[in-house]
């Protein structure tokens, strides 16, 4: 009783809660991509159509993001996060069960997909506040260990998959789903035990309208949403490309694949964190976005699959700041845009992460079932992103001597 009690007055616990929040988000996004070529092959399932898996996936969030905040703070952030993550439970339980019982196999996965996305939007749109709210000391810190969860999480998702693949097989990944969904079930209820404030309502900032008469707002907009696309067009497909289009086994292909992808990721924005006041950011986003682009092309046109892993991999470690870095560049380049900007800002980052994965789907498919040539394609996401950096520096050059002249 006592341990009960001190769990439900110490803060902390609040904060390993959430970072669990980011695991169950990182399971909810990467665990089927893992199965993306045993859906194939078990539900006869074509390329673009599990490409849509992703679109679902994304889509559902985004929606839950535009609308969350209408009912948000009507029911609670604590029955709110909770709910969010029966959904997901329930969600990757039905990812094992659906496809099977339902004449459409495919319906099935969509079905599944659309609950298990829910749980995830929601998650996504609270856990970053309910750490706010927290009245605990270093919360800086604790904020920037909380953004680099979602890519240890996804670390662990592939290297706990594939041991189990290896070690059961792959045939039985119906038992996995339903292991993964228990850590959804745990966490909600730790949430429902831990404390849990609510943010105060800040002064509005400017309003949406003037958001959208805002030249900056929308470049912001653009690189939030190419942003997502680098991180997951790769992301989401590293495991059917390391596989399929390199040839290697599945679990060679996951370790040196997406999981090398997400330990870079997340170290990337372990080291921002720790050295962000020495790093000129936007010179550091260039970097980075040339990085990804190299990493694009390592990965779809070396002839060697050693040289596509790296590819991957390195993919992981030019995004890492990318997300984060586009919230920190749109605060100081947009004064008051307050909740509403970044509201919209997460919106354009869940269409880019839907964006891109679908994008490499549909190219693969078009481009005689491909998935090298569907990565190349997607070349244009980390091109976009360093031209609009390019725009925003001669936007800040101008401004600044107009500023000055005006002196």
């Amino acid at each position: 009783m006592e341990t009960k009690l001190k769990i439900t007055e110490n803060y902390n616990h609040t904060i390993y809660a959430s970072f669990i929040g980011y695991i169950v988000q990182a399971i909810i996004n990467n665990f089927a991509p893992l199965l993306f070529l045993t859906f194939q092959k078990e539900y006869n399932v074509s390329l673009d159509k599990i490409s849509l898996l992703i679109t679902f996936n994304f889509g559902v969030q985004l929606m839950i993001d535009l609308l969350s905040a209408k009912f948000i703070d009507k029911i609670g952030y604590k029955i709110s996060i909770v709910v969010a993550h029966i959904f997901a439970a329930v969600g990757l339980i039905s990812l094992s069960i659906l496809p099977t019982i339902l004449s459409n196999p495919f319906g099935g996965l969509v079905v599944a997909v659309m609950l298990y996305a829910i749980g995830g939007g929601l998650t996504e749109v609270l856990v970053s506040p309910i750490v706010e709210a927290c009245p605990t000391k270093r919360k800086e810190a604790a904020m920037s260990l909380l953004h680099s969860f979602y890519s240890w999480g996804q670390a662990a998702v592939i290297l706990l998959s594939t041991a189990f693949f290896v070690v059961i097989g792959i045939s039985n990944w119906r038992i996995l789903t339903i292991i993964w969904a228990i850590v959804p079930l745990l966490n909600g209820i730790y949430y429902a035990i831990v404390p849990i404030e609510t943010l105060n309502k800040e002064e509005e900032g400017i309003s949406i309208r003037q958001l959208m008469k805002n030249r900056v707002f929308w470049l912001m907009v653009m690189l939030m949403i190419c942003a997502g696309a680098c991180e997951q067009a790769v992301s989401q497909w590293a495991s059917a490309f390391a596989e399929a289009g390199l040839g290697v086994s599945k679990a060679i292909g996951d370790l040196a694949g997406p999981c090398a992808f997400a330990l870079l990721m997340g170290s990337a924005r372990v080291f921002y964190a720790k050295f962000s006041s020495k790093i000129e950011l936007q010179k550091f986003m260039m970097i980075s976005g040339g990085l990804c682009l190299i990493s694009y092309l390592i990965t779809s046109l070396s002839p060697y699959k050693v040289m596509g892993l790296i590819g991957c991999a390195l993919c992981g470690l030019s995004v890492g700041i990318m997300w984060p870095g586009t919230f920190s560049i749109s605060s100081l380049n947009i004064k008051g845009g307050g909740t509403a900007m970044f509201a919209l800002l997460a919106l354009a980052g869940d269409l880019g992460c839907s964006l891109g994965p679908t994008f490499v789907g549909f190219m693969s498919e078009t481009l005689n079932n491909d998935l090298k040539k569907g990565i190349l394609a997607a070349i244009v996401f980390p091109i976009m992103l360093i031209g609009g950096l390019l725009i925003l520096k001669n936007t800040q050059e101008k401004n600044c001597k107009t500023f000055k002249n005006n002196l």
